[in-house]
């Protein structure tokens, strides 16, 4: 099998957590068959799972987290890029808990001291937040440009993350933080999940700017 059509599947299983196969491919860059023969084959190994009922689509498992990492760090060593990824992402954590701040600011506000549902009836405080957004995605570019010269994976974060600001300034507000979509928020968590699993790091170990 090509080891690189199993890196960009495995990756971009491992980014939407939960997807079928069409998804997968979208995401990975390869034909839905493509994507399907090489999932096969990764479910034969048991690195990742199929599920059926409510909700249809295949899964990562634990092997295939592992896997996953493997062939990202020799991709990343062979490279000879490592260091320059972990510049960038000390640039990214620098304004992770920032931006997971202003998401809060945006789904819930004081009011008389009282911490309540922003209801975004208000919309000046909403253009507030919406423009600190727009000061945040300037910044996400300039990150995303910069690892986008290191691997053409990471090449469509800027543009999806200017698409969901566009939308998020246009009223549709959804766009902010929904999940299940691709949301500022979505996308922020996917980059942040790809840089961690590039450099094989563990989230819940983190260690924050």
């Amino acid at each position: 099998m090509d080891v690189g059509d199993e890196l960009r599947v495995v990756h971009a299983l491992r980014l939407k957590s939960f997807a079928d196969t069409d998804v997968v491919a979208e995401a990975s860059g390869v034909t839905p068959g493509r994507a399907k023969q090489v999932l096969d084959g990764l479910a034969a190994e048991e690195r990742v799972k199929y599920r059926e009922g409510r909700m249809t689509g295949w899964m990562l498992m634990p092997g295939g987290r592992a896997y996953g990492e493997v062939l990202l760090a020799q991709q990343l060593d062979a490279a000879g890029k490592r260091s320059a990824l972990e510049v960038i992402y000390r640039r990214f954590l620098e304004h992770n808990r920032p931006f997971l701040s202003l998401c809060t600011d945006w789904q819930v506000r004081m009011i008389d001291d009282v911490q309540v549902p922003n209801d975004h009836g208000d919309a000046e405080y909403d253009t507030t937040v919406i423009d600190r957004l727009a000061d945040t995605n300037k910044v996400m570019q300039h990150i995303c440009a910069d690892l986008g010269a290191l691997f053409d994976r990471f090449g469509d974060y800027g543009p999806n993350f200017a698409e969901a600001l566009a939308k998020v300034q246009s009223g549709e507000i959804e766009w902010f933080t929904k999940p299940m979509i691709e949301s500022y928020h979505t996308i922020w968590f996917e980059l942040h999940e790809d840089l961690l699993a590039s450099l094989g790091l563990d989230r819940a170990k983190e260690v924050h700017a």
